[in-house]
């Protein structure tokens, strides 16, 4: 370990792989597990990683299930387990530092109190230098890998820390929902022998007769090779991405209405300070014309700081869910607008094939 800031992340084939491959198989439940890895240089290198095991216990509906999954890296049952597998791994000889947590997720829905929670937990009593992975089903399901590495800010752990989300203290810090989440850029790794494995895979054997080799070059050629293993994707070419659009709009319209509720509960606490405050001032001053009128009768005044037993301030609601809605709706208008542009592109180059009667091209 160094004292470098993390400045990337490394994944390993089969680590990506293990990943999804757990997380398609508990879709839509979300898929929780750690990561095991080293630090080198500012690079966080993952190397293994193990799924955390399924929480029994009943449940009246699905959400409760899904609470449970996605509160799973911070149950002493899991944590107690992870220590475990950590202390095989290391007697294998392989990797055994805990250098995170992944999660799945579905449309970019990710940013709420567990994820928040999972990762002060990791950062704050594990491991300074961990990060949460986060797998992406259903916009991986359209042949783009979304695998994205976070982390919490320095700030945000600051105020996390202290428990502190009031307006006032939002005010002083300067804290946004921008600055909640850290993003690091993630590479997937491959050993050389792996890469030359891929570059040498051969397609299905030839069904028809060869031709004979016009040239020496042809006749170097493997004839089990006659197209490069790593084809290009058509697909991405594809132009039906409306249901995965419409879904996006969808899930922002609900973020917005849970950050117009959150606004709302804000407004009402201001008008019951307002209205208490009110009351207390009225009060502070009948209480000074008492005592003046006490003073002139030369009797002994009353205490001016009895309000404070008489009447109760509401308690100010913590801003954390404002912020992380806020940060929520920026994630999928991010995902709207990467739509868009996709699609935007898509339409420019097929824009002559779609007005009628053909058109003048771009």
């Amino acid at each position: 370990m160094t004292d470098t800031i993390l400045r990337s992340v490394q994944i390993e084939a089969l680590v990506a792989m293990k990943i999804i491959k757990h997380s398609n198989q508990t879709f839509p439940t979300t898929a929780t597990g750690s990561l095991v890895g080293l630090d080198v240089n500012g690079v966080l290198q993952i190397t293994n990683c193990f799924p955390f095991p399924s929480i029994d216990a009943p449940a009246q509906d699905g959400h409760q299930d899904m609470n449970l999954a996605a509160a799973a890296p911070r149950a002493k049952a899991n944590v107690a387990y992870q220590n475990e597998m950590i202390k095989h791994l290391r007697e294998v000889n392989i990797d055994a530092n805990n250098v995170g947590w992944y999660m799945s997720t579905s449309m970019g829905n990710f940013v709420n109190n567990h994820m928040i929670e999972n990762q002060f937990f990791y950062q704050k009593e594990m491991n300074e230098r961990t990060v949460a992975i986060v797998y992406d089903a259903s916009r991986s399901s359209q042949g783009g890998l979304s695998l994205r590495a976070f982390r919490l800010s320095p700030p945000f752990m600051t105020a996390y820390r202290e428990g502190k989300f009031t307006t006032e203290s939002l005010q002083k810090s300067g804290l946004r929902h921008q600055d909640i989440l850290l993003e690091l850029p993630v590479t997937i790794h491959n050993s050389h022998i792996l890469t030359s494995l891929l570059q040498q895979l051969p397609s299905d054997p030839p069904k028809e007769a060869l031709d004979f080799p016009t040239t020496l070059s042809a006749l170097r050629q493997d004839p089990n090779t006659p197209l490069p293993p790593l084809a290009p994707n058509f697909d991405a070419l594809d132009l039906s991405i409306d249901p995965f659009l419409e879904k996006s709009c969808d899930l922002l319209l609900e973020s917005i209405e849970n950050h117009h509720t959150e606004l709302n509960n804000h407004q009402y606490y201001q008008r019951s300070l307002g209205r208490e405050q009110a009351k207390i001032t009225a009060w502070q001053q009948k209480r000074k014309s008492e005592n003046a009128a006490r003073v002139a009768a030369k009797q002994a005044p009353l205490p001016e700081d009895e309000w404070q037993r008489l009447f109760k301030l509401p308690q100010e609601p913590s801003r954390l869910e404002i912020l992380l809605n806020s940060r929520q709706v920026e994630q999928y208008s991010r995902q709207v607008d990467g739509f868009t542009a996709g699609v935007s592109g898509k339409m420019f180059a097929v824009k002559s094939n779609l007005l009628p009667g053909g058109g003048d091209g771009v």
